[in-house]
């Protein structure tokens, strides 16, 4: 058997293997969710992709022979890393078929290349984005993943842990809410609600889409103002941030982009759009011009789930029950649009505020993600 040979992407035909390769690996697993094929290519595309707008990355191929075995992408992140005083190289795109020599020889070529621009760890995975198919899935194979999450064969955890990484957080969850509107949780969230409604401090309104750039403004001082407390916090971009809401503009139901306000001033966030995993599951990535057609019919029907992807509140507010009134008006808004469940992900297990108030509506974890830190 010869052997493993990792080279950089540097053809049109050597970048569109990459793109495609996940399709060798997950084929034949129902439970995937295939990456649309248009926003993955532009995201990879320096002169396209806004992570390039901070930082630099290169993408590899492991080959033996003329046959394709697993892909990485090696990147600096030099804004977060300014910011943080870190020497992270971001590793993503980690995908292998079922041989540790393949791991092995792609993470060896991470480290080198991160060796070649000074950094000193190797971190991840993240697919240049720190929201999109965030870690390794660890736990939770039995169902899809929710938008943005991803979906990782077991061997993936073996692999990267022989290799000596190890985790650099708490696990990051999924939960699953099915509401129950007359269990006591939910009787008791509502008149605490209905309290805190009276008296008129804390406003909740649905997004302004009209006032697109204040909506962004206001998402991104709650994003770096309330997740500070984090392990491992990273400050948002504003331009990573508008790319990622922009995904969403034309899904996003306004009703259910939830801000808590006082005072006019936004001191919550809580956003809810439909689960298009559901959708895009079908459509086979948008692969080729007849997953268009698909893509439609798809569109048009009911999709069952909502996703949350974040949780939002001020520090100074986290005790004046801003967000019982946040998920109080959600669900009485949810009603009557036919939703049947609520994705929650991802939130971490260090911070226990909000899975604390998840289970106390009710809802059960259905998936663990896991990113690690290896010293180089």
């Amino acid at each position: 058997m010869s052997a493993v040979e990792v080279r950089p992407v540097r053809s049109a035909a050597e970048r569109r293997t990459f793109l495609l390769f996940p399709w060798r690996i997950y084929r034949h697993d129902p439970l995937w969710v295939p990456p649309l094929l248009p926003e993955r290519a532009a995201r990879t595309d320096p002169r396209k992709g806004v992570f390039f707008q901070r930082g630099s990355a290169e993408f590899f191929i492991a080959w033996r022979g003329r046959r394709p075995l697993g892909t990485i992408c090696a990147a600096e992140d030099r804004a977060v890393n300014a910011q943080r005083g870190l020497h992270d190289c971001m590793i993503g795109f980690f995908e292998c078929v079922d041989d540790y020599e393949v791991a092995q020889a792609l993470l060896d070529t991470a480290g080198a290349w991160a060796k070649a621009h000074h950094l000193q760890t190797l971190y991840g995975p993240f697919n240049l984005d720190y929201e999109d198919s965030y870690g390794i899935l660890v736990e939770g194979r039995e169902r899809p993943p929710a938008l943005l999450c991803g979906h990782t064969p077991l061997y993936y955890q073996d692999f990267i842990e022989g290799y000596g990484f190890q985790p650099a957080r708490g696990d990051n969850l999924a939960f699953a809410i099915y509401p129950d509107f007359s269990s006591p949780e939910f009787r008791l969230a509502s008149r605490l609600a209905d309290r805190l409604r009276k008296h008129g401090t804390i406003t909740v309104r649905g997004a302004r889409l009209d006032r697109w750039d204040e909506e962004v403004d206001n998402i991104l001082v709650l994003l770096n103002k309330a997740t500070t407390h984090l392990v491992d916090y990273i400050p948002w971009q504003r331009a990573a941030l508008e790319e990622m809401l922009s995904t969403f503009r034309t899904i996003a139901d306004p009703e259910l982009i939830l801000f808590a306000e006082v005072k006019g001033q936004a001191v919550g966030w809580f956003p809810a759009i439909p689960n298009l995993s559901e959708v895009f599951q079908h459509v086979n990535g948008l692969r080729y011009p007849w997953d268009y057609l698909k893509l439609g019919w798809y569109m048009r029907r009911q999709v069952r789930s909502l996703t949350i992807k974040s949780v939002l509140v001020l520090p100074e507010y986290w005790n004046m029950g801003v967000g019982v009134l946040l998920i109080d008006e959600m669900a009485r808004r949810m009603q009557g649009k036919g939703y049947e469940w609520v994705d929650l992900s991802l939130t971490s297990a260090d911070n226990p505020a909000t899975p604390g108030l998840a289970e106390r509506l009710g809802a059960k974890i259905y998936k663990r993600y896991r990113v690690y830190r290896r010293k180089i």
